[in-house]
């Protein structure tokens, strides 16, 4: 007699639902063979447009609600009211109207925005008692049989939406384009959620925009070997970027410096500013890496995101290298939405440090970001002041000389980033500065031997000349499949190797 197998469908739904303390992350076991999965349905279904790109929305909601849980209802809806807010926009016949669907948008995304990223900073600087807020808040859901919400309305600690400051910005490039007549807004809203929602930039970038993604969704699509080949090579650099550089770094030396700085001397407080100017740069250009791979397996292009910032001669150079896809943004719709350069140069330096300092809280609600963004809005300032007079980048010696400044800079600032709050950045500075110790460098070198191996290496990856990274690249793509495979699997098992216990998340995760 024919009997049923007895199948453990309990492990099937935890697959299936979202775990708050395991989100689904590009460098994890499971997105590995979920992927694995979704590209054998893809491989039978991207040739009908309609049919791709209805599963690839699919794919992505199911994506984000496994790394953000129910929170996707709010994405969805958001989607909705920007797609009929567009065409709300393209469709007014007079100017008021257009903008008055534009402040529609501009309230229904920075409005969340403000919410889940900024409230409590706000509240509590103005001296309200969040804490009575939050118990009303959350009482209230309870009541109502919506207790998993509770998080998103604890103002005191507030559960932020992965990637809301990504996809907002997105959402607001689509509406606000619509009205500088830059765009016609899509009639379709299939093609509209799938722009939003596509997985691989969703929830940590880089920020696309619907002129460049769009016109991709309606034609046939293809993945040439060069294409692959560079898709191959994005993964396996992005993963050994962010799993074992990154994350390596983090968890054995930057974390415990930056925890308590005054167990330490200067020499490995200093070595710990290093080491993290690299860990921050391994992890987002590793995310962005494998971002922009796994969209081309698909036979989508997204802009490359990063440019060896740390080759700089300035800061304005740096802001063209570093994060592009934002620092493009906040040029584009915040800096000329304000007036640029068109008001004089007083203006234009009012403009650009306004700018920065939007770029700064938009990396989190905490004074050491307002003040990160303050001091690169002077160093643009001084850069635009500066090159009326000289140019560093003239001849090799001062374009040297400019990046080893630059570079001392930007680290200078990344300690105000990485630090919980501007006491212990300035405690960081401070040890730096009145116990330094340089005679603990052999003991240094014997306490850290892999650290200090993964950021030699990490550095010299970074500042490898392009044309070098290119003929790597081409070799890759040149090899065959299974060599291919190889080399991901090389790495893969380097990844198994080096990781701690717990799966390390991208530090834009929480921006």
């Amino acid at each position: 007699m024919f009997t049923w197998p007895n199948i453990d469908f309990s492990k099937l739904n935890g697959l299936l639902e979202y775990n708050a303390k395991e989100p689904l992350l590009f460098n994890t076991g499971y997105f590995v063979w979920m992927f694995a999965a979704f590209m054998l349905v893809y491989g039978m279904v991207y040739r009908n447009t309609f049919t791709r790109t209805f599963y690839l929305t699919l794919f992505s909601l199911f994506f984000y609600y496994k790394s953000s849980g129910t929170i996707v209802f709010m994405l969805v809806g958001s989607t909705i009211l920007d797609f009929l807010i567009g065409n709300r926009i393209e469709a007014s016949q007079t100017k008021g109207g257009k903008k008055g669907w534009l402040i529609a948008s501009l309230l229904v995304n920075l409005g969340a925005l403000v919410y889940f990223k900024y409230a409590g900073f706000i509240l509590k600087n103005v001296g309200v008692d969040t804490e009575t807020i939050s118990n009303i808040l959350n009482n209230g859901l309870e009541t109502i049989n919506i207790a998993s919400w509770v998080g998103y309305f604890n103002i005191d600690n507030m559960i932020l939406p992965v990637g809301i400051s990504f996809f907002t910005f997105q959402k607001l490039s689509y509406t606000i384009d619509i009205y500088r007549g830059q765009l016609k807004p899509t009639k379709s809203f299939l093609d509209f959620s799938f722009f939003v929602t596509f997985f691989p930039h969703l929830v940590a970038g880089p920020i696309v925009r619907a002129a460049d993604f769009l016109p991709q969704i309606r034609v046939k699509t293809t993945i040439t070997k060069a294409q692959f080949g560079r898709a191959v090579f994005l993964i396996a650099t992005g993963l050994f970027k962010k799993a074992v550089i990154s994350d390596y770094i983090s968890t054995n030396f930057v974390d415990r410096v930056f925890d308590d700085p005054g167990l330490y001397t200067g020499f490995e407080n200093l070595a710990a500013v290093y080491a993290y100017a690299l860990q921050i740069y391994c992890d987002f250009s590793g995310y962005s890496d494998m971002a922009i791979g796994i969209a081309q397996l698909v036979g989508y292009t997204l802009k490359p995101n990063f440019n060896s910032p740390y080759k700089s001669a300035d800061v304005t150079e740096f802001w063209r290298r570093w994060h592009m896809s934002l620092s493009f943004w906040l040029r584009d719709y915040v800096y000329i939405s304000l007036g640029g350069n068109r008001k004089g140069k007083v203006m234009q330096y009012v403009n650009q440090m306004i700018t920065m300092l939007i770029g700064g809280l938009w990396h989190g609600a905490a004074w050491q970001f307002i003040l990160w963004g303050a001091l690169h809005g002077l160093a643009l300032g001084f850069d635009k002041a500066i090159r009326t007079v000289f140019d560093v980048r003239k001849n090799t010696f001062t374009k040297l000389v400019g990046i080893f400044f630059t570079f001392h800079f930007v680290c200078f600032c990344w300690i105000y980033f990485r630090a919980p709050n501007i006491d212990v950045a300035h405690q960081v500075m401070g040890r730096i500065v009145y116990a330094f110790h340089p005679e603990i460098w052999i003991g240094f070198i014997k306490g850290y031997p892999n650290v200090i191996v993964l950021v030699v290496l990490g550095y010299l990856m970074h500042f490898t000349p392009t044309r070098f990274k290119m003929g790597l690249q081409k070799v890759v793509t040149n090899t065959p499949l299974i060599g291919k495979a190889a080399l991901i699997l090389v790495i893969a098992y380097i990844v198994i190797q080096v990781k701690s216990a717990e799966i390390q998340p991208f530090i834009y995760f929480q921006f």
